[in-house]
């Protein structure tokens, strides 16, 4: 069985897993300011530099369906629990790994079983934060357990001559899952806010404050807000 961290990586291009750069980020902006500037006929005033401030200007104001211009792919590494609130999201298109299609006995797979480490959902759930150390890791061996148990009975489905869509059945939501999500801007922002929030499920926080974090750095004055927003959360 394989244990890995999970991930989410911002892509420029889907198709091809070409990574988004601080290029492709600064082309966001320019695209985003150039269709906002239609309801203001200012077009006049583009520069090399005047996205960023457009665009705070119209987050600051609310104009926010200007967002609405430009989407962004991102492919998620993730448990099949946290895929199950990432799809949620109405406004967004997704293809995601089918454990129905893909066979794990296969040497593609590496014959193993992956599974999203619990690690870092527990260190952030906040209704463990008055457990010892032993207990914490006495429930981490307890996951370990179950996840290598269900690795055992989906090898021995298959060996039985079960299809790989009746073997999943065994499977748990720690399984690994790769979730390509596509989302214009203003509906990022609402994923961000609603995701990296305090409150959301500890997993589902732990990757979601990874992609914010990605985006934030890249593309400030569209996240600006939001960063604000969690720091005051966090305060409280």
């Amino acid at each position: 069985m394989n244990i890995i961290q999970p991930n989410a990586v911002l892509l420029e291009n889907p198709t091809t897993g070409e990574p988004f750069d601080e290029t492709a980020a600064k082309n966001v902006m320019r695209h985003v300011e150039r269709c906002g500037r239609t309801c203001y006929k200012s077009e006049d005033k583009i520069t090399d530099d005047s996205a960023e401030r457009f665009i705070a200007n119209l987050i600051r104001r609310g104009h926010e369906s200007v967002l609405e211009h430009f989407a962004i792919s991102v492919r998620f590494t993730c448990d099949r629990g946290v895929t199950h609130e990432i799809v949620r999201h109405r406004m967004a298109s997704y293809s995601q790994e089918s454990t129905r299609y893909c066979n794990y006995g296969q040497g593609k797979f590496g014959s193993e079983i992956t599974v999203i480490d619990l690690k870092g959902g527990l260190a952030m759930d906040p209704t463990l934060k008055n457990l010892s150390a032993g207990q914490l890791s006495a429930i981490y061996d307890e996951w370990l357990l179950a996840c290598e148990d269900a690795e055992k009975h989906y090898f021995r489905m298959l060996e039985l001559g079960a299809s790989p869509q009746a073997a999943r059945s065994v499977l748990n939501n720690s399984t690994k899952a790769d979730l390509v999500a596509t989302m214009n801007l203003r509906e990022w922002r609402h994923f961000f806010r609603l995701r990296c929030d305090p409150a959301a499920h500890p997993q589902m926080r732990e990757v979601a404050l990874k992609l914010f974090k990605q985006m934030h750095a890249m593309m400030p004055p569209l996240f600006d807000d939001i960063a604000e927003h969690l720091k005051d959360l966090e305060a409280v």
